[in-house]
């Protein structure tokens, strides 16, 4: 399977939510046809990379991969087993994006369309500053570190918060690409990209 850059449209005569929209829908579909062997094949070098990238880390925030999204299965329990305590994002009350603490198959799902979280109470918002890593989603990152991301918005407000510097993207080899990114004051660069088997830190900014 290649894993050539994919080829994105020329937006730059749109405005920004519209120009993320249709680089969005172009990365959706190159996911869309993803096998299940695919999915397989890549799961132990994602695996590979965020336990690499975590190193000694005691406190790292992470997600749990739902559909075709890089696999993160495997690290959380590799991570679980070393004694890593796993920040998880968590559905609070109101529905409040929280956090609560990840234990070996604890995982359930509280709302629908929502990705499975810990059993264990949700944690403040404000747990993130906890976190020595941080591994977030994305659909695609540019080189200068631009990361853009499903459009809920979430993980930026999140990143805005926490006090490390070792952020990284989980990406699949062909979403790493050269052009720009649509890009807005509320979007947070990401400083490394995590491909499989690959760790790299971005240009400075």
């Amino acid at each position: 399977m290649t894993t050539y850059e994919v080829a994105l449209p020329d937006v730059s005569d749109f405005d920004i939510v519209d120009a993320k929209q249709m680089i969005r829908s172009v990365l959706r579909d190159r996911r869309s046809k993803l096998t299940a062997k695919d999915l397989s094949k890549y799961a132990p070098a994602f695996a590979e990379t965020i336990t690499e990238f975590v190193a000694d880390a005691k406190t790292i925030a992470m997600y749990v991969s739902v559909k075709n999204e890089p696999d993160t299965y495997l690290a959380l329990d590799t991570l679980s087993e070393l004694g890593v305590r796993i920040l998880l994002p968590k559905l609070g009350p109101g529905l409040n994006r929280m956090w609560a603490e990840y234990e070996c198959d604890d995982l359930v799902s509280e709302a629908p369309g929502r990705p499975p979280s810990p059993k264990g109470d949700p944690l403040p918002a404000e747990v993130i500053e906890e976190a020595d890593v941080i591994i977030v989603p994305a659909l695609a990152v540019n080189q200068s570190g631009t990361r853009l991301g499903q459009g809920g918005g979430w993980y930026d407000r999140m990143l805005k918060q926490n006090v490390t510097d070792k952020v990284g993207a989980l990406i699949y080899p062909w979403e790493f690409v050269s052009n720009p990114l649509p890009y807005d004051e509320q979007d947070v660069r990401v400083p490394w990209v995590l491909q499989p088997g690959t760790i790299t830190k971005v240009e400075d900014n």
